[in-house]
């Protein structure tokens, strides 16, 4: 009878125990859920767009791409030819390509996945544009972009130019491939 009561009284504490912590793992996933997040991005061939609409159905969250207000052609972006333009803005990183003004606001969210594709082993400076144009203070911005084999390079730090100080802005993942929504989805809740 003794023994009877320790396993009852053993069970009953280990299933408080597994009660407690999935409480706080509700609390936390329902934490997250509370936070309105955001994919914006920029594509100038289509690859950023495929993972950023990928992206944002996965997580579902709202998408916003950057317009430029003249669109970019494939002369533009060949960047062997020094006079292209895409190699013109990328050799003047005070360059700002004017994008298409929506009357867009970023405050209602409090997490941005931001996505563009690699140029010159940082963000094409029409980013900066986005960046420059609305107000990201206390907000969080996790990048994500294409590229065909170069990395990160300078990014972050190039673009924390163009946001407060009270702004952070993570290195967040290099897709070089079109990943699965799973993984998408995966991967952006390890870093939410």
């Amino acid at each position: 009878m003794k023994n009877t009561l320790l396993i009852i009284l053993g069970l009953i504490i280990i299933a408080g125990a597994v009660w407690a912590l999935n409480g706080k793992t509700q609390a936390k996933e329902d934490a997250n859920m509370d936070k309105k997040v955001l994919v914006a991005y920029f594509s100038a061939t289509g690859t950023t767009k495929k993972v950023a609409q990928n992206l944002a159905e996965a997580i579902n969250a709202d998408i916003y791409e950057i317009k430029p207000k003249v669109p970019y052609t494939s002369a533009d972006l060949n960047w062997m030819d020094k006079n292209s333009r895409s190699t013109i803005e990328m050799n003047d990183h005070n360059s700002r390509p004017e994008i298409i003004n929506d009357n867009f606001s970023t405050d209602s969210y409090d997490t941005i996945f931001l996505g563009f594709p690699i140029w010159w082993y940082i963000a094409p400076t029409i980013v900066n544009t986005f960046l420059e144009a609305h107000d990201f203070t206390n907000k969080k911005i996790i990048l994500f972009a294409t590229s065909g084999g170069s990395g990160f390079g300078r990014t972050v730090e190039n673009l924390k130019k163009s946001v407060s100080n009270s702004t952070e802005i993570k290195e967040g993942k290099l897709f070089n491939n079109h990943p699965l929504k799973e993984e998408l989805k995966k991967w952006a809740e390890e870093v939410l």
